[in-house]
């Protein structure tokens, strides 16, 4: 097996605790059905968001979900001029056998624009709206 890191990323509504849980909710379910993950093989998770979503930690929302075995980490994406606002991105390490290739990665709501490659089913990728 390899370590293998799995990325994703989402919209957030309003800046509100409701919202961020709710998003990450949605996210981290659709990056675990896209993999297959099983959380015993997952090494560690680090959310971020962007600068304007700041009142909840989205590891809340893993920990609500069963997460309270993998270590877990958020902080602040850079705050870059012209950047999606109230994004809230993942970033996963498993254990896995699936090859490079195989991964996807899940881009939903408004993030579909940060990787419009990645916006399709398959082939290494995943996103909805």
């Amino acid at each position: 097996m390899m370590v293998r890191g799995i990325r994703g990323a989402t919209s957030v509504t309003e800046n509100t605790r409701e919202a961020i849980l709710e998003a990450t909710a949605e996210l981290l379910d659709a990056i675990v059905e896209a993999n297959d993950i099983d959380r015993a093989h997952v090494a560690s998770a680090f959310f971020t968001t962007t600068p304007d979503l700041n009142a909840e930690y989205p590891a809340v929302a893993a920990r609500a979900a069963g997460w309270t075995d993998v270590p877990l980490l958020c902080g602040h994406e850079m705050n870059v001029p012209g950047g999606l606002p109230r994004c809230l991105r993942l970033l996963i390490h498993v254990n896995t056998d699936l090859a490079l290739s195989e991964i996807n990665h899940v881009y939903l709501r408004e993030a579909v624009r940060l990787r419009p490659d990645l916006s399709s089913h398959g082939g290494g990728g995943y996103g909805a709206q």
